[in-house]
């Protein structure tokens, strides 16, 4: 049997505009995207038998069909000119539904997988284009670089070298349903976006492109988010905010050290997921 064990990082958002509502229900978005070294661990088994199995264990994730790791391994083996089944185990490490973007990186990382395992030879780009039809981080998490994510998120442009941070990640366990942040979002109209600068030299500089508009949304139904926000600035964050829709919030440190300090705060008490990881 071929096995291919790899991880699949999570991401946060330095910039989520939303520009507008689209007739097929969808959004256009203007994104910065940044991976981060906290990641699930994905074990890709191609087995004699046709079925695909996926098995994860963690709460709030099917381990059927249901599972989008699922439905990238059934995207792969279509294309197969033989007919082998998967066996995917996901030790999940990325907290669920929390903005990070756990369950696309995922999927990117069985297309990923599969391409490798069944020889298929797929281009970078060709993957990006089965992602988009599973979830609309999944072609980010195949670009593998920081960049400036367009249209529901699959236009996809490099961004300038960025400098590295440790990044705190705090999510207080909340329950945010991402279709109803979009749905409750009041559009405004937008005569001109904020140019993205062309030189990072600094954490400071990152942080002076923090935006996210679902913010208006989800700190008011759930004040905590703006709460841990706040925490994290007093503590020595350069910047602090919402990943995605939530209700994830990170920070940006100088050092190891500051973060790490700042997690203990955060962590005393709440019973929250927190860690301290880089931007990679």
């Amino acid at each position: 049997m071929k096995s291919l064990t790899l991880q699949a990082p999570a991401k946060v958002n330095y910039l989520l505009e939303v520009i507008r509502r689209r007739p097929d229900g969808y959004h256009d978005l203007r994104m910065v995207m940044q991976r981060v070294n906290l990641c699930d661990t994905i074990t890709i088994t191609l087995t004699e038998t046709p079925d695909i199995s996926v098995t994860c264990g963690k709460k709030g994730v099917p381990d059927g069909p249901g599972n989008i790791a699922w439905k990238a391994a059934r995207a792969m083996l279509d294309l197969a000119d033989h007919g082998p089944g998967a066996i995917i185990d996901i030790i999940k490490n990325i907290p669920v539904a929390a903005g990070l973007g756990g369950g696309s990186s995922d999927a990117a990382t069985v297309l990923m997988g599969m391409n490798t395992l069944l020889a298929l030879g797929l281009s970078e780009q060709r993957l990006m284009e089965i992602g988009v039809t599973l979830g609309a981080d999944v072609p980010f998490f195949i670009f593998q670089k920081t960049a400036l994510a367009e249209g529901i998120g699959e236009e996809l442009t490099p961004m300038p070298a960025m400098p590295a941070a440790w990044v705190l990640l705090v999510n207080p366990g909340v329950h945010v349903s991402t279709a109803w942040v979009y749905r409750s979002l009041q559009l405004t109209n937008r005569t001109g976006l904020d140019k993205i600068r062309e030189l990072f030299r600094s954490i400071e500089d990152i942080c002076s492109i923090f935006s996210n508009d679902l913010e208006a949304v989800t700190i008011p139904a759930f004040p905590v988010i703006a709460e841990i926000k706040e925490t994290m600035l007093r503590e020595g964050a350069a910047g602090a905010m919402m990943s995605g829709s939530g209700p994830t919030v990170f920070g940006l440190f100088r050092d190891r050290e500051s973060a790490e300090r700042a997690r203990t705060v955060l962590a005393d008490d709440t019973g929250w997921f927190t860690a301290v990881v880089e931007t990679i």
